[in-house]
């Protein structure tokens, strides 16, 4: 058994690391607050938006679109989000390891690279191949330093235009959908191209009524709309992660107080053992002075 100066000290040790945890946990639970209402406010607009242009371009021949061009995938960009910071349980690695079957199994031969949104996944990819970064994205690319649909824009649109000059064939998302603060769902989306969806019933493009007309709506919708899909994306993983850091520092302030319950019973067993022994080794040499 460790002796009580070296109990002392990991109580110690363990008490301020509750404090550093617990005070982690309010600071992300204030700003999952914020966050959450951000992504409540953003979600339902930005499936409304999509669900309008699916409609529409369902039933319009978009051949001569940039953004509808359906082709051999040749070259894949894969748009991976993480956070800045760790701390945060499974959060990052589940990312990571979506990105990582996707480049080297579901994407293998289509020459795939990564777009790293969120410094853990940049730190995993930056050293390698399939890091890819340009001048104009260099600028944006720590995104979560100054999270601003103006910021989101800019990376949107150099997507956009990536697709469009044919660097690259198809843009997937990787992220971690909002669920609650203590679950969230890693999503696989695809940004580009956009495939159009046909829907029937109540919902159908039929009825609409447009003006000036449905082309140039669903022209001027489109770049609008991925914007607003990256976005969301990205709000998304901004309240997953604070949701996830609160939930990590729960169970690691409650499993410190579970650690330091039981380090403050072994020093107390400790202590009433020293206290023991002296006691027996005073009442000895009593009863030896005696005889």
């Amino acid at each position: 058994m460790a002796n009580l100066k070296e109990i002392r000290n990991r109580i110690t040790s363990i008490s301020s690391t509750m404090q550093i945890t617990s005070a982690m946990k309010m600071v992300s639970a204030a700003k999952l607050k914020r966050a959450q209402d951000a992504i409540t406010q953003m979600r339902p607009y930005s499936e409304k938006l999509q669900e309008i242009l699916g409609n529409l371009s369902a039933t319009l021949d978009l051949s001569e679109n940039a953004y509808s061009e359906a082709r051999e995938v040749k070259n894949v960009l894969i748009v991976g989000i993480t956070s800045n910071r760790g701390l945060c349980g499974g959060f990052n690695n589940n990312i990571i390891k979506r990105v990582n079957v996707l480049v080297n199994e579901e994407f293998v031969g289509s020459n795939p690279k990564v777009l790293c949104l969120g410094k853990k996944i940049k730190d995993v990819y930056k050293k390698t191949d399939k890091y890819f970064i340009n001048d104009e994205l260099a600028p944006v690319e720590d995104i979560f330093n100054d999270l601003t649909f103006e910021n989101v824009t800019v990376i949107g649109e150099i997507l956009m235009n990536l697709f469009a000059d044919k660097s690259f064939d198809k843009v997937v998302i990787v992220y971690n959908k909002f669920i609650n603060a203590a679950s969230q769902e890693v999503m696989t989306e695809d940004f580009l191209p956009i495939i159009p969806i046909v829907v029937e019933g109540e919902n159908a493009a039929g009825d609409y009524i447009f003006e000036p007309g449905k082309s140039e709506i669903v022209e001027d919708l489109i770049p609008k709309s991925l914007k607003i899909q990256l976005f969301k994306g990205l709000l998304d993983s901004q309240a997953s992660e604070h949701g996830a850091r609160m939930t990590a520092m729960h169970k690691a302030t409650d499993n410190a107080n579970d650690m330091k319950n039981d380090l403050t019973l072994s020093y107390n067993k400790a202590r009433q053992a020293a206290i023991t022994n002296e006691i027996l080794e005073i009442v000895g040499g009593a009863e030896a002075l005696n005889g």
